[in-house]
């Protein structure tokens, strides 16, 4: 009998043993903006991470809506939860101040992609949208020798991404003969993306150039100037690397695109919080600003740099 007890007591201390060992275990997240093929890279570098962070629980959440109010809401799950740090590429960081504040009250907060500096975020890790603009202009420039007009496609037209991608291209094309007359928002719907370049190519027979500054814009350009025969004849200028797009960059449909590197923002973001939530505030640089390149894709390097890619999704 008192075997038994014994027992009973040993496997009861290693049950509560366990239970304050999952209760310690720190957890990271890292919150998208919306559904899209663009985070898988992103997801591939926090899993990485997790492989050199075994005390750590790192997620990965997607919002069920592209929307600030559904992603505020994940957020505050997340930290009811027990989440130690959050990592966000927020919706819309100009009419989400406060609601960001009010998280980075409670956890350590982090912003990638998209910016929100007016808040109490931590740092920003990702691209410098303005740079990768001005790339996007020098796209325009080299496909337009001889200018032309410009519609642009993007789908959050109120996050800094976008808006500062928009103002580094006007930036480049400045003086020229290079034009953006327009930018149709999508709020990150693919059937409105589809929609707003069939709508601005009927309104605008005679446009020269489409861009896609989100990363599932310049596939639903191609496949509409594809159905419509308008595929060569209008130039195409992209950004980031769905499948589509790098195929149609090595085709010669598509002039270019301006790819970033969110699988370093993944992996390296993960490494950035787990070491200040360490103490160590080295991390973060003075700016507060960790900047990943963005650099040009164009048909003398889309192998390569095809092959790049696959190796880290399978890696």
């Amino acid at each position: 009998m008192k075997l038994r007890t014994s027992t009973i007591a040993i496997v009861a201390l290693a049950v509560l043993a366990a239970g304050s060992a999952r209760a310690q275990e720190k957890s990271l997240a890292f919150v998208v903006n919306g559904a899209s093929d663009f985070w898988k890279l992103a997801e591939a570098g926090v899993k990485k991470a997790q492989g050199e962070l075994p005390d750590y629980d790192l997620q990965f959440k997607y919002p069920e809506q592209a929307a600030a109010a559904v992603q505020q809401r994940l957020m505050e799950d997340l930290v009811a939860a027990g989440v130690s740090a959050i990592m966000v590429s927020a919706v819309d960081p100009k009419s989400s101040t406060d609601a960001l504040n009010r998280i980075g009250e409670q956890v350590p907060l982090f912003t990638t992609d998209s910016d929100a500096p007016d808040t109490n975020r931590i740092a920003y890790i990702g691209s410098s949208n303005t740079d990768a603009g001005r790339q996007a202009g020098e796209i325009a420039l080299k496909a337009l020798p001889d200018g032309g007009k410009c519609i642009g496609f993007v789908g959050l037209p109120g996050a800094d991404n976008a808006r500062e991608r928009i103002e580094g291209m006007k930036e480049t094309i400045a003086g020229s003969k290079v034009e953006l007359i327009d930018v149709r928002g999508d709020d990150i719907d693919m059937t409105r993306a589809k929609r707003n370049v069939e709508d601005a190519l009927a309104a605008n027979p005679d446009i020269d150039c489409m861009v896609g500054f989100y990363s599932y814009n310049p596939p639903r350009i191609y496949e509409v100037l594809k159905e419509s025969g308008q595929l060569g004849k209008i130039t195409i200028i992209a950004f980031d690397e769905d499948p589509i797009t790098l195929g149609g960059v090595r085709e010669g449909s598509i002039a270019g695109t301006v790819v970033q590197q969110p699988y370093e923002w993944g992996y390296q973001g993960m490494l950035l919080m787990a070491k200040y939530l360490e103490g160590d505030t080295s991390v973060v640089p003075a700016d507060k600003l960790v900047i990943v390149p963005t650099k040009i894709i164009d048909k003398s390097n889309v192998d390569d740099f095809e092959e790049e890619l696959k190796a880290r999704i399978r890696g």
